[in-house]
């Protein structure tokens, strides 16, 4: 039996469809395409730092990798591995858990690099351009195999780095300054 796949005309056609699927998939060029799960050790330090901002900001305001947000280029969505939501959000997120480009964009997104270099060439290059044409106000690039945390501030259309911390540093981010949080203590197990 041959399956057909739906080709989507538009975002809004694609948020009316369900396949009934728990899947993750991104739309690219109008076709559904299925995300792979993520490897333990990114769910590991996606769930440190979720659980984290969660003591600063309340389990409301924090979303992991289930979040949806819509983005222009290709693929038209991303999942991050971790998002922190401004509290207008948690009502508009109700029904749906997507940010659309029409609502305010998010105040930070995480990435946790997958092993590859198709992996890090997405995370570092693509979403960044997808999350800064959105107008999120901060990003990190959480690096396991260099045990880095990248952290960029959106200043004016751009994407600028405030650093790149390892070791013990403590991680400055601009929009959580009492965070308090050693670059070490993410990727101790």
């Amino acid at each position: 039996m041959v399956q057909v796949k739906h080709k989507f005309q538009s975002f809004e056609e694609y948020l009316s469809y369900s396949n009934n699927s728990e899947k993750l998939c991104e739309l690219f060029n109008g076709e559904l395409i299925e995300m792979p799960p993520e490897s333990g050790l990114n769910v590991e330090i996606a769930t440190f730092l979720l659980l984290r901002f969660a003591l600063l900001l309340g389990h409301r305001r924090v979303r992991g990798q289930g979040l949806e947000l819509e983005v222009r280029g290709e693929p038209k969505n991303r999942y991050p591995d971790l998002t922190i939501i401004r509290e207008e959000h948690i009502q508009q997120l109700l029904k749906r858990n997507t940010i659309r480009l029409s609502m305010s964009p998010p105040l930070l997104v995480v990435e946790v690099v997958s092993p590859g270099e198709i992996q890090r060439e997405r995370d570092y290059i693509a979403k960044r351009i997808q999350y800064q044409d959105c107008g999120i106000p901060e990003y990190w690039i959480v690096e396991p195999e260099t045990q880095t945390i990248l952290v960029l501030e959106l200043i004016g259309k751009n994407y600028t780095e405030v650093g790149n911390f390892s070791g013990n540093d403590l991680v400055l981010s601009p929009r959580f300054r009492t965070l308090n949080l050693k670059v070490s203590a993410v990727f101790d197990g």
